[in-house]
């Protein structure tokens, strides 16, 4: 094989998707409850995203950050006003191409804001940002940094949720900002709580630090507001997007407030291909039937039957997270044995950790996928 060794075999290879079905090269039908990992949030070869990328296609392509095109500043004031919870916050966009890239323009951001001396940002303990060196070590998981020490400098963990641990870590005046997920993907998918993201607003308005809120996973209706932070009543200073904003299309997008923005200079950041005209006109499709369709309300009414589904199953023990991310711990059974069954049968979930499988379908998910979908799981867990 010509790729490097960094993902196992697959165990299957697809190649042909609609809606939320994936079909393999010997034709078999995949009913897709992982989405590539949170991004097909409309489902697979969307009509809307396809017709755009033709159109567009056929247009521009990619001129380069150096000229304006249209898109990007329509995609920008759309994903402001989502920020907003439907009120314009006259916030700043940078547009990159992945949510690793999001969260590296924050962290530079956060150090252009603060200052020299200032360059330290405090993460939690289970989190990930990405896997470039920066957003490894900001990641809070020990074990995927050692083969690559040393990292770079500026980073602390603190256990999740514990809003004492944060208060002690970030105090000094070297520290700029906070980093934390609404809910920890891949993580084992563990939701903050209100009371968590409230004190931690606090503390940083004390001290005069940034509050980033890692959105990657989480963003654009999939928990059932239109981003995770909402649900705790909070603002928070930069928000990292990406995954399901390009429904496939690499595309990712740092937003931070106007006042905050405003300490990056030409020259301070750049990209050659983030927010070129094939990647926003996706985007801008993308934004449009989440709209049409109110995807939260979908994704809460959604992950309100999968959960109690899951629920009732007898080798479940718990089910956790927000709207349509949840992991399913199980009682006994492995689950990385159990997402390998679920796939022979016909079911695309992963194992996010040794006892918990992951779901996160469609937000245009039906009904009766969803019954399908519990039925497999039923059947591969007795």
């Amino acid at each position: 094989m010509s790729l490097m060794n960094t993902y196992p075999s697959p165990a299957v290879t697809f190649v042909r998707g609609e809606g939320s079905r994936l079909y393999d090269t010997e034709g078999k039908s995949y009913l897709d409850f992982l989405s590539g990992l949170a991004v097909t949030s409309l489902g697979h070869a969307h009509p809307a995203v396809a017709d755009a990328l033709c159109d567009q296609a056929r247009t521009l392509l990619h001129v380069s950050n150096l000229y304006g095109t249209t898109i990007g500043p329509e995609v920008a004031a759309t994903l402001d006003r989502l920020v907003g919870d439907g009120e314009s916050l006259d916030g700043r966009v940078f547009f990159c191409n992945s949510g690793a890239e999001a969260n590296e323009c924050a962290f530079k951001l956060a150090r252009r804001w603060a200052g020299p001396g200032r360059h330290v940002v405090v993460s939690a303990y289970g989190s990930f940002h990405g896997r470039s060196l920066a957003t490894l070590h900001a990641t809070g998981q020990p074990e995927k940094h050692e083969p690559f020490q040393p990292l770079p400098d500026g980073f602390r963990h603190v256990a999740w949720d514990d809003a004492a641990a944060l208060e002690k870590a970030a105090s000094g005046e070297e520290v700029a900002a906070v980093i934390l997920e609404a809910v920890q993907g891949e993580g084992g998918v563990n939701p903050a709580s209100p009371e968590y993201f409230t004190a931690v607003r606090r503390i940083c308005d004390e001290r005069g630090l940034l509050f980033i809120v890692d959105e990657v996973q989480t963003g654009l209706g999939r928990t059932g507001r239109w981003f995770g932070f909402q649900h705790f009543d909070v603002q928070p200073d930069v928000v990292t997007m990406a995954k399901a904003l390009g429904n496939g299309v690499p595309i990712g997008a740092c937003w931070a407030r106007d006042e905050v923005a405003a300490a990056f200079r030409p020259g301070d950041h750049a990209t050659t291909f983030g927010g070129q005209p094939l990647a926003t006109s996706a985007a801008r499709a993308v934004l449009q039937v989440m709209q049409d369709e109110d995807v939260p309300r979908r994704a809460r009414a959604a992950g309100d039957r999968l959960r109690k589904g899951l629920e009732a199953l007898p080798a479940v023990a718990e089910v956790r997270g927000l709207g349509l991310l949840l992991a399913a711990r199980l009682s006994e059974e492995d689950a990385r044995e159990a997402a390998s069954a679920a796939l022979t049968a016909g079911l695309v979930v992963n194992p996010v950790s040794p006892t918990a499988l992951r779901f996160a379908p469609s937000l245009l998910v039906t009904d009766d996928e969803i019954d399908e979908a519990l039925g497999i799981v039923s059947e591969v867990l007795a």
